[in-house]
């Protein structure tokens, strides 16, 4: 029985800043952040948008009737939770409309958690395979103004639909995973953004992504050269890069070339998104479906997840025949929508989310054309709305 991915949809602000401007505001080379870093534009999110409202936002649109009636859990990864107790897959059940019946989890370890809730998730349906499982990396990276790494920020949502006979990708059942006690990137309880160090962090993701890839082929007896394209996790896609470059000497030039190929294609909607921690992966998944030409059916990818601290794991996909009717083809038009905003405009809204505070707030979604919004805080409940009721 063939068991993974069935339907992949994305969403992100209707905002972005552009990394050219934002490099010379800070006084630096443009091509320092748009080759050096691997990054042309950075999703601005603005306060009525958080990890809860993204993930919504991302699902609702692929979801039918039918599919509804058959989730019987649901996953969001996150390292942007909202409540140290409360899942935020809870609230997320509730916008959607799924029914009480269903079993909602929030995962956490960095960008990895999306992928331990993919695992999960085809386990499940392995096991009842009448059912479907619903996993959402939702994300927003925050790393504070005039930081080294905010030029690595950005935020979003993958929804993934699990199903038997998947329409996008059928997953193997095997995988190679490290994980240790790594002080690479963390934040603690009282920071809102994120304590990174960064050159120590690239290089733990290159010896991560070589030892379990690697690991993959010697334990599962897999040749490199069966694998059409490696699909990386994109904090930015310089990043993923320099760790495709690390392992073309196991193969020959040609497929060198390929893979270096399917990788533009891989990083193209990661390039005008920024870092989405636990959805980096499968956006890049999802741009390689959409806009690479040279992809098959029966093609299998490798998949490369990373989530600093530090856990990795690499496993395999094989397109399925019918892979592009999964796929969220409105993506490319809807990035290129996206109204440009001043550095000024961007750091206003990094500067008025909602404050980690008790008392009542609100916050203005006048302007923003989402189906749910986050509206404020009152009596300290969050309060969201959906704009279509």
């Amino acid at each position: 029985m063939k068991v993974g991915i069935d339907k992949l949809h994305f969403a992100t602000s209707h905002l972005y800043v552009d990394m050219a401007e934002l490099a010379t505001a800070r006084q630096a080379e443009p091509d320092k952040y748009l080759i050096g870093i691997g990054q042309s534009k950075m999703a601005v999110i603005p306060p009525s948008q958080d990890a809860v409202t993204l993930a919504a936002n991302a699902a609702a649109p692929m979801l039918t009737a039918t599919d509804i009636a058959a989730i019987d859990l649901l996953v969001v990864g996150t390292e942007s939770g909202i409540d140290n107790s409360k899942a935020s897959a809870i609230y997320v059940a509730k916008l959607l409309g799924l029914s009480q019946r269903v079993r909602t989890i929030e995962m956490k370890e960095a960008c990895y958690a999306a992928t331990a809730g993919v695992q999960l998730a085809q386990d499940h349906v392995r096991v009842h395979p009448d059912k479907k499982a619903l996993v959402i990396g939702s994300d927003v990276a925050r790393y504070g103004l005039n930081t080294p790494g905010e030029p690595t920020q950005g935020g979003g949502a993958v929804a993934m639909l699990i199903s038997a006979d998947p329409k996008v990708l059928a997953l193997g059942t095997e995988s190679s995973l490290l994980s240790e006690d790594v002080m690479d990137f963390w934040r603690p309880l009282y920071h809102t953004e994120a304590l990174v160090d960064g050159k120590y962090s690239s290089n733990i993701y290159i010896d991560y992504f070589q030892d379990v890839f690697k690991n993959y082929l010697q334990t599962t007896q897999t040749s490199p050269d069966t694998l059409t394209a490696l699909v990386f996790h994109l904090p930015y896609t310089k990043m993923g890069l320099k760790a495709l470059r690390s392992v073309l000497p196991l193969v020959d030039a040609e497929k060198q070339a390929q893979w270096l190929t399917h990788f533009e294609h891989a990083r193209q909607l990661n390039r005008q998104v920024g870092n989405l921690y636990t959805g980096s992966l499968y956006l890049s998944l999802l741009s390689q479906l959409l806009t690479d030409p040279q992809l098959q059916p029966g093609n299998r990818l490798g998949l490369f997840s990373y989530g600093s601290g530090a856990e990795g794991e690499f496993y395999t996909g094989v397109i399925q025949p019918d892979y592009q009717a999964g796929l969220d083809h409105g993506l490319p038009q809807r990035l290129a929508r996206r109204r440009r905003v001043s550095v000024a405009e961007y750091e206003a809204l990094f500067s008025h989310q909602l404050q980690w505070r008790a008392d009542d707030q609100s916050v203005s979604y006048a302007d923003d054309p989402h189906r749910f919004v986050l509206t404020g805080q009152k009596d300290e409940q969050r309060q969201y709305l959906d704009q279509q009721v």
